[in-house]
């Protein structure tokens, strides 16, 4: 592609060079420099990527994007290109690069502080019940017919993002559905993107901190700018935060939640739970009436679903698709159900902090299990808050606990739980424990020691497929590791 095609709809002042370069790449790494590629210069938290312009020209780049001045003697021969945002500029060049694959689908993006994952998750349900082809982009990963690749954020960088966008396309999909990350609204990783339906799910203190946010209220204005970029917004109606942070929308708004105000609401819920189900029943009324059961469980499990029936709503999809969606998704790691016993209930979660773990307790407790089991640990060379608090919460909380490892790194597991257990003093000093350092050995001993009506809840690894031990990675699905040891002892 010529470097001028390139740049279309990019802001720039050319400092030296010609547009009518051959371009065959874009980076931003200085290591994948090579002849007929663009390096562009981004301005880091941590670095400024502008050092190495006149390396990678050495190393043969046809041209540079610059967000400030640079010694243009140490660049002979290249294009150098101006722009005000280095950033921005990458995200249009990426999707000019890639033939802006998200004007060919029907885009979707989800943002909030909770319920992202399980909200795309419960959203794709539907969407493919209806027979749509999905392509999902969030914090487990990428999925698009069959394939799952990793990612290292909840919203890639731009180029990562219009390169999958053009892979979704390619592969026969006809919507793109994401997790808007206020990090990726804020660093321009979708910027150019609109979105046919942005989704609000809720707002409450997060990312706030050195190379994140430095005010709530700037961390709800990035969230807020998703409804300057698309055609519908499905909001939480009943969240505090709604209306400052729809100020200033462009978007049609279409409301869920619980308030009489909302155009699909949710009346009183029941909860349900088998040995094989934990969910719960509810009724919408507004603009449509319908009974809706999902297979989650909780308050949370509401407002989600009613976000993705909303969705559903808006692209016009059918009944039966709403209800075959929400009746059958299961999100790894996500209040997860192991179904391995009629005895017991068991699932796995991701809670990892105070909040998250006190929120899944709550909804767990409402169930009114024999027990409420929890086995948890804490990540290593991480704040000792985290430890106290999620040791406090689980005390106060839980009728027992089984502390063990959860991603120790380069720290002594012992030390964790003794971290641990001074937040469960502080929490319960009568609270009932057993420390088992290997998480496996803690899986088998919850099965071993399960009583009848109990429930278990497996938090913080989730869905992570590895465990790491003194900074080696082995692989730990839990899900395959108690499924595989429930037939070993023939467990019913």
């Amino acid at each position: 592609m010529k470097l001028e095609q390139l740049l279309e709809g990019v802001s720039y002042t050319l400092v030296q060079g010609s547009l009518e370069l051959d371009i065959e790449d874009i980076i931003y790494d200085s290591r994948k420099a090579a002849p007929g590629r663009l390096f562009v210069c981004i301005v880091g938290t941590q670095r400024d990527s502008h050092d190495y312009a006149a390396q990678c020209v050495a190393d043969g780049v046809t041209a540079l994007v610059v967000q400030h001045d640079i010694d243009l003697s140490t660049v002979p021969g290249a294009a150098v290109l101006k722009v005000e945002s280095s950033r921005y500029a990458l995200a249009l060049m990426s999707g000019n690069l890639f033939g802006n694959p998200s004007r060919r689908m029907t885009m979707i993006g989800v943002t909030g502080t909770k319920g992202k994952t399980t909200t795309t998750h419960m959203i794709k349900s539907v969407l493919e019940a209806a027979g749509r082809k999905v392509g999902m982009i969030g914090t487990n990963g990428i999925y698009f017919l069959g394939h799952h690749q990793e990612t290292a954020n909840t919203t890639p960088e731009s180029y990562e993002l219009q390169k999958t966008f053009r892979e979704f396309l390619d592969a026969g999909c006809d919507t793109a559905l994401m997790e808007v990350s206020s990090q990726g609204l804020m660093m321009d990783r979708v910027a150019g993107i609109h979105y046919d339906i942005g989704v609000f799910t809720n707002l409450s203190p997060d990312h706030i901190g050195p190379g994140e946010h430095k005010t709530f209220e700037e961390y709800r204005s990035w969230k807020g700018q998703l409804f300057k970029r698309c055609t519908t917004g499905v909001v939480n109606i009943d969240d505090e935060n709604t209306e400052a942070l729809l100020e200033g929308h462009t978007c049609k708004l279409v409301t869920y939640g619980c308030s009489e105000k909302a155009d699909y609401r949710a009346g009183t819920y029941q909860l349900l739970r088998t040995h094989d189900f934990l969910g719960v029943r509810f009724h919408v009324s507004g603009k449509d009436d319908m009974d809706v059961k999902v297979n989650m469980p909780g308050e949370f499990s509401v407002y989600n679903a009613l976000a993705a029936l909303t969705v559903g709503k808006v692209l016009g999809l059918p009944d039966e698709a709403i209800h075959e969606g929400l009746s059958r998704c299961v999100v790894k790691g996500r209040v997860e159900l192991v179904p391995i016993s009629r005895k017991f209930t068991i699932l796995l979660d991701y809670a990892h902090n105070e909040v998250s773990t006190e929120s899944l307790l709550t909804t767990l407790r409402a169930y009114a299990p024999h027990r409420l089991v929890v086995v948890f640990g804490c990540g290593g060379n991480r704040s000792k808050l985290r430890r106290y608090g999620m040791g406090e919460i689980c005390a106060r909380m839980a009728d027992f606990s089984i502390l063990t490892e959860d991603n120790n790194r380069f720290e002594k597991v012992e030390d964790i739980l003794a971290d641990i257990r001074v937040g469960m003093n502080k929490g319960n000093p009568d609270a009932k424990f057993v420390e088992i350092p290997d998480r496996l050995d803690a899986l088998h001993y919850a099965v071993d020691h399960a009583q009848e009506g109990d429930l278990i809840a497996v938090i913080g690894k989730g869905h992570e497929t590895y465990r790491d031990r003194e900074g080696v990675k082995t692989p730990f699905l839990e899900r395959e590791l108690l499924e595989e040891y429930a037939r070993q002892i023939g467990l019913e």
